[in-house]
């Protein structure tokens, strides 16, 4: 049974987006077919971060619109042979979105063999989000360690838990998994940024993944590739972990500790 992984939270900028690009490319890496779906309707983001937007043709309100098929309007990856993109519309109204047609495109992708579709959410609680969030099995709560991101994400859990379909046939609910991005062990010791702790007691979800504070985010993105393809780097490493978690494997945390530099590395500029 294909499963609908909604990427969502209340607040914009917290790395909705370099998550929903790292964990479709790593799920994708394991073999599993997988289709990541924009549904910011009017920005469209995600094929830049997947590196592929000179490659959109048809878009996801197209297919919905039956102006083109899903066969037109899917991209494949150039690097993952299991991983494909659906692209959101930069000139409709978010309204495009029907919850008809967009139940009509996640049957079809279902028949066609997808074993995860993954829907990329705008922030808020408009209509993309809401459509990206009603059909979700499970969902990927991104957060940053700031009052304002983790009060947002707890917005965004009361809505899955009262809005989505699960929720109105009574189904059991859906499954939630809290990302938390942009960690800074040091900041957090000296009381910039929330504890991990803290974000746990406010929101009471599991956490999936800590994803560290990084400039290899920005890198990625410049270069058009989800983050989870730079090798080495912490960023990479985390959202390997994540997937993994996801599919059931146990993982030690890891990026939640400050380890202070020893006497040389001050001395020489360590930080």
């Amino acid at each position: 049974m294909a499963r609908i992984i909604v990427v969502t939270s209340g607040k914009g900028g917290v790395g909705k987006t370099t998550t929903s690009a790292s964990f479709s490319a790593g799920l994708a890496m394991r073999g599993h077919k997988t289709v990541v779906i924009d549904f910011d309707v009017g920005l469209r983001n995600l094929d830049l971060i997947m590196g592929c937007e000179r490659r959109v043709v048809y878009d996801f309100v197209n297919v919905i619109q039956e102006e083109a098929t899903l066969n037109q309007a899917l991209i494949k990856d150039k690097q993952l042979e299991n991983l494909f993109i659906l692209p959101a519309s930069q000139t409709r109204d978010k309204d495009a979105l029907t919850k008809e047609g967009v139940g009509k495109v996640l049957e079809d992708l279902k028949k066609m063999g997808f074993e995860y579709i993954v829907c990329d959410s705008p922030a808020g609680i408009e209509t993309g989000a809401l459509m990206s969030a009603y059909f979700a099995d499970d969902a990927l709560v991104v957060t940053n360690p700031e009052v304002s991101s983790v009060r947002d994400s707890d917005r965004i859990l009361g809505i899955l838990s009262a809005k989505s379909k699960r929720a109105e046939e009574s189904q059991e609910p859906v499954k939630e998994f809290l990302v938390l991005t942009r960690y800074n062990p040091k900041r957090v010791e000296e009381g910039e940024m929330l504890s991990l702790q803290d974000i746990e007691d406010i929101l009471r979800i599991k956490l999936i993944g800590v994803v560290p504070e990084s400039e290899a985010v920005l890198q990625a993105s410049n270069a058009g590739m989800p983050a989870i393809h730079l090798k080495d780097t912490d960023v990479a490493e985390a959202y390997q972990d994540i997937v993994a978690r996801y599919l059931g494997e146990e993982k030690p945390l890891r990026f939640t500790e400050y380890e202070k530099p020893g006497f040389l590395k001050r001395l020489f500029g360590g930080k």
